[in-house]
């Protein structure tokens, strides 16, 4: 296996989507930590120090379930942007002039991951990485002996129905490639991970118009393929993408749109 990172992201627009301020924890990422922590109920573990991993991303709400999950352990919130310190910092952290804040383990957050940590929780982050093999080995490095990592991302079947829609319209993939669960299996392996379980769950969204697909899609990220559009794309491409994407819906045959782009 090749510890090079993922041939089909760009890493500079990796790094673009790393600093873009997250406003607020989209949907499906909300909804995929509700199930994931479900899933500590077969770990028998009580973590002492626990490190959540871009919360303000990856669950917002998610990160308050697994406070009240761990009421005793103190958390690590991990944001890699400056600014995603601050906002995580006033979203997160109660302030210790308040009452409350004497009568529970204390939260703080920083811009990088410290050793010792018990859990590792990261949710939805690690598909977005240029380098996903270096992003585990640093989860590895945070955590002790014993510790447990959990995380996800999105498979190699997120957006096939786009994905086919994009090429019978000869425009390039509107999304890089997303890996496959066996490869995160041998990447937790040669990172240090003993006995890595992996569980996949298929979650299929209907949207009513093209435009709130395209506006939940906005939240969940961006398209980091090298070979994406090399330009803004104009008006009368975004027509034809709303149209493409009703007539696909409709079952009916899109025309061919042309790969060259327009002005805006």
């Amino acid at each position: 296996m090749s510890d090079k990172p993922a041939p089909t992201i760009d890493p500079p627009a990796a790094r673009r989507w790393q600093h873009l301020p997250a406003e607020a924890s989209p949907w499906l990422h909300e909804e995929v930590a509700q199930r994931m922590q479900e899933r500590l109920d077969v770990i028998k573990c009580q973590p002492a120090h626990w490190i959540d991993w871009e919360p303000l991303r990856g669950g917002v709400q998610a990160h308050g379930l697994l406070s009240r999950r761990y009421p005793r352990a103190t958390c690590t919130v991990v944001e890699t942007s400056v600014q995603g310190v601050g906002r995580a910092s006033q979203a997160l952290v109660t302030p210790r002039w308040k009452p409350q804040a004497w009568l529970q383990p204390r939260t703080s957050v920083a811009g990088h991951a410290a050793p010792g940590a018990d859990m590792l929780w990261s949710n939805m982050a690690l598909h977005m990485a240029a380098d996903p093999l270096a992003l585990i080995e640093q989860w590895h490095q945070a955590l002790q002996v014993d510790g447990f990592l959990m995380f996800s991302c999105l498979g190699p079947d997120t957006l096939i129905e786009l994905r086919a829609l994009y090429q019978s319209m000869c425009w390039p993939a509107p999304a890089h490639a997303f890996t496959d669960l066996h490869d995160w299996g041998d990447m937790l392996v040669s990172a240090g991970f003993a006995e890595p379980v992996m569980d996949m769950e298929c979650i299929t969204l209907t949207f009513e118009t093209p435009e709130r697909l395209l506006q939940e899609l906005r939240g969940l990220g961006r398209n980091l393929h090298p070979e994406r559009f090399a330009a803004l794309r104009g008006r009368r491409w975004h027509r034809q993408l709303l149209q493409a994407l009703a007539s696909f819906q409709t079952g009916t045959t899109p025309e061919r749109g042309d790969p060259q782009p327009d002005q805006p």
